[in-house]
């Protein structure tokens, strides 16, 4: 398994190495792991249009969905080897490489979306942006995620209280599992494919994670419960190559820029229908929406934030964070 991975590894590095140039214009090729159904691809697809027609057609973009050149994690690496241009991936992944980005990942952080907007649109998101620099990956935007919350198959979360004893399915990350684990649940860490059967079979009680994703997985077939307590905000980050990006002019870089704002706003604007829509369909599904009192989760992960006291870079990020209007 692992000599075929390092094959298709080697294939790819050969058939998409750097940007392409041909007849003067320059091309440069995203790949991602989302359906072309998704508000990301869709929002893509109009940055690519943007971009054409800002560059008169000197500087296009090529698009490459559902996983064709493989994992969040292997683009990232085809974007550090300068294999491939560009990609998006989810903030979970990116920590790895720009390790202040976790702290998008705590519970709560944010006051609301309005807030993480601001955030994430300031100065704070645009150091955060770069901080994978020195790793050669570069970010150009975030694009709307949504805000996780917890669906469960037996019984309605209304409180934290109502975790405790409850198997929660949980991304591979030390903040999910000490979220869940300060609120009282038992957090099992799974993945995303294997979410479904899981829960038919009850090796996990319940899950987290946004609407369209809880829509879209077809889990509200198992979980009648979903309790929009909206613990956790996490964006999806575009990203560059600092190879590929270091190579573009100053036109090419401001023609890119412009053409990634103008995709990030489309694609709040499709994320939130999105949300709605899902919203209404596993209502109409039969499940039970649930708005509990988000103070008293909120109460009960302080202990997360205690814990980064002594790492005062950390600590001072959240503190700016928080105090963001």
């Amino acid at each position: 398994m692992k000599s075929k991975r390092i094959l298709f590894m080697v294939i790819l590095m050969i058939t998409f190495m750097g940007c392409g140039i041909q007849n003067g214009t320059k091309t440069l090729r995203l790949g991602h792991g989302l359906d072309v159904s998704h508000s990301v691809h869709k929002a893509m697809v109009k940055m690519a249009e943007d971009l054409s027609t800002r560059s008169g057609g000197k500087l296009k973009l090529e698009i490459y969905p559902s996983q064709q050149l493989g994992t969040e994690r292997e683009c990232l690496e085809l974007l550090q080897i300068g294999s491939l241009d560009m990609t998006k991936v989810s903030v979970g992944v990116l920590e790895n490489f720009a390790p202040k980005m976790k702290v998008l990942g705590l519970p709560f952080l944010f006051r609301d979306r309005q807030h993480s907007f601001d955030v994430l649109d300031g100065p704070i998101g645009e150091m955060l942006l770069n901080e994978g620099e020195k790793y050669w990956l570069k970010g150009l935007g975030y694009y709307d995620a949504g805000s996780r919350s917890f669906y469960t198959m037996n019984k309605p979360i209304e409180k934290p209280d109502d975790l405790i004893g409850e198997k929660i399915r949980v991304m591979e990350s030390a903040t999910a599992v000490n979220m869940v684990k300060a609120l009282g649940g038992s957090p099992t860490p799974i993945s995303w494919g294997e979410l479904y059967t899981s829960l038919q079979q009850g090796v996990v009680d319940g899950a987290e994670n946004n609407p369209p994703s809880f829509y879209l997985s077809r889990h509200y077939e198992v979980c009648k419960y979903y309790s929009l307590d909206e613990h956790t905000v996490l964006p999806d980050v575009l990203l560059i190559g600092t190879y590929v990006y270091d190579k573009l002019n100053e036109q090419e870089k401001k023609w890119l820029n412009e053409s990634v704002k103008e995709s990030v706003k489309y694609q709040r604007i499709l994320w939130a229908e999105a949300e709605e829509e899902a919203l209404r369909e596993v209502q109409k599904a039969g499940v039970q929406i649930i708005r509990p009192d988000k103070t008293l989760f909120a109460e009960k992960v302080q202990s997360i934030f205690e814990g980064y006291k002594e790492d005062k870079e950390m600590y001072s990020l959240i503190k700016q964070i928080q105090e963001t209007n």
